[in-house]
């Protein structure tokens, strides 16, 4: 059963508040006063001493210790989700976190949000940046990887005939982002293809090179590609981008909270993450990285009065927003590094193997995902000889209440499967059934 939390009315004075808000932002996992600590601290801890002895990959497969993990969701019964790479539920502490903040910005919403909740944003940069493993003041909280990378497409100083390298596997929204500037402004967009999965880095790098001539200024890198889940070697592309004086901008939506790095090291100069993702962040959270010294150069998308202003805080100029989605970011960080995000890594790419492979060898089923880790890692894709991706979905639904995603790519059509870590084996043997029924009817 899922472990509840009392949520209760705020008694404490005005200053009390204060403090709360920012000891509650800068709390960690295991600190009193943070409600995963409420919640979880000492199962949690019994979990850890149980597995303590293990190595990565055996704690990956310890069914015990993940079903800790996974009575921390209260996800719904009724429809097993395998689209968590879209957006994935909140763990409770963190639904219940927005439900405190959002009763204090009640009790009176213009005083609350600015003067109350607004405190807690630079305790909240502060613990974001460590997770990024960079500085604070080059952290910008906003609603999504779309806002973010946006403000970047928008904000840099492109002129006519300036180039930028992308891929036609890349978000849509951030195409149309490109494309828009290639109207509006008068830069090429050009795009590099592959047949994916690709499974040699040099190959990946040398493909994005020859697209490039002396005018290109800006290559476009996803780390993860959404719809089929290949993880693109993000450093070597940027380095030999860098060689050639073009500037790199990373699209981290499915790769941040996933994957065990930190933003600095992928050597980008700007890195745009939805939070609401693998972090399990509250829907609508999300996070802009822009390398410090090149913040002053990019337009913010929304106008202030200093428009080239080094202060990443200008990229934070949203109009009114969600200050209880923002705040309870600290306890989806509680949880998320309660688990460890190398273990959270090795426990999805397990139950990403863990279906891909009773799959594989079903007639009539491809997989588009590499199986080597270096290359993958939550999502897959699969398609199967007979349906089209919208039939695969509605059969999967209608007749089994599974959900997932259609995707209809560059001449790739397919579909992801994302679990998460409240995923469970037998979860995934549903889904492996299903498939096995709907190939075998099609392809007898």
């Amino acid at each position: 059963m899922a472990r509840y939390i009392c949520v209760m009315p705020f008694q404490s004075p005005l200053q009390d508040r204060r403090s709360f808000l920012k000891l509650s932002a800068l709390a960690g996992a295991f600190t009193s006063n943070s409600l995963f600590h409420q919640a979880h601290a000492e199962e949690w801890r019994a979990a850890e001493t149980s597995v303590s002895h293990m190595d990565g990959k055996e704690v990956a497969q310890n069914e015990d210790y993940w079903s800790v993990i996974q009575r921390g969701y209260s996800v719904s019964p009724l429809v097993l989700n395998l689209n968590n790479g879209g957006v994935s539920p909140a763990p409770i502490v963190v639904q219940e976190a927005v439900a405190r903040y959002n009763q204090l910005t009640n009790e009176g919403p213009s005083y609350y949000m600015w003067q109350i909740l607004d405190e807690g944003r630079e305790p909240l940069r502060a613990k974001l940046a460590l997770l990024a493993g960079c500085s604070p003041e080059e952290i910008a909280v906003n609603r999504n990887a779309t806002e973010g990378l946006h403000s970047v497409i928008f904000g840099l100083p492109l002129k006519a005939g300036d180039e930028v390298v992308g891929c036609k596997y890349d978000y849509g929204h951030v195409m149309a982002a490109y494309r828009q500037r290639q109207e509006r402004d008068g830069i090429v967009y050009k795009q590099v293809s592959f047949d994916f999965p690709v499974e040699d880095v040099d190959a990946i790098v040398k493909t994005y090179e020859q697209a490039m001539t002396p005018k290109t200024k800006i290559v476009h890198i996803t780390h993860v590609m959404n719809g089929m889940g290949q993880i693109m070697p993000v450093r070597q592309i940027a380095d030999m981008a860098h060689a050639h004086g073009a500037e790199v901008v990373v699209d981290g939506a499915h790769s941040f909270g996933l994957l065990d790095f930190k933003i600095p090291d992928l050597h980008c100069d700007y890195f745009g993450t939805s939070l609401h993702k693998f972090l399990c962040a509250p829907i609508g959270t999300g996070m802009l990285w822009v390398k410090r010294d090149k913040i002053a150069q990019v337009w913010p998308l929304l106008g202030l009065d200093k428009l080239h202003s080094p202060d990443i805080r200008k990229f934070e100029q949203l109009g009114t927003r969600s200050f209880p989605l923002e705040q309870g970011i600290g306890e989806a960080i509680n949880f998320h590094q309660a688990i460890g995000v190398r273990r959270k890594q090795e426990r999805l790419f397990y139950l990403k193997t863990y279906w891909s492979t009773r799959v594989q060898g079903m007639k009539g089923v491809r997989l588009h995902t590499s199986p080597k880790p270096e290359f993958s890692c939550a999502i897959g894709s699969v398609s199967v000889e007979g349906y089209t991706p919208q039939e695969l979905y509605d059969a999967l639904f209608n007749r089994y209440k599974i959900h997932s995603k259609t995707e209809n790519l560059d001449g790739l059509q397919c579909h992801r499967i994302t679990p998460n870590v409240y995923t469970s084996l037998q979860d995934l043997d549903r889904f492996v059934n299903a498939i096995g029924e709907l190939a075998a009817a099609k392809n007898a």
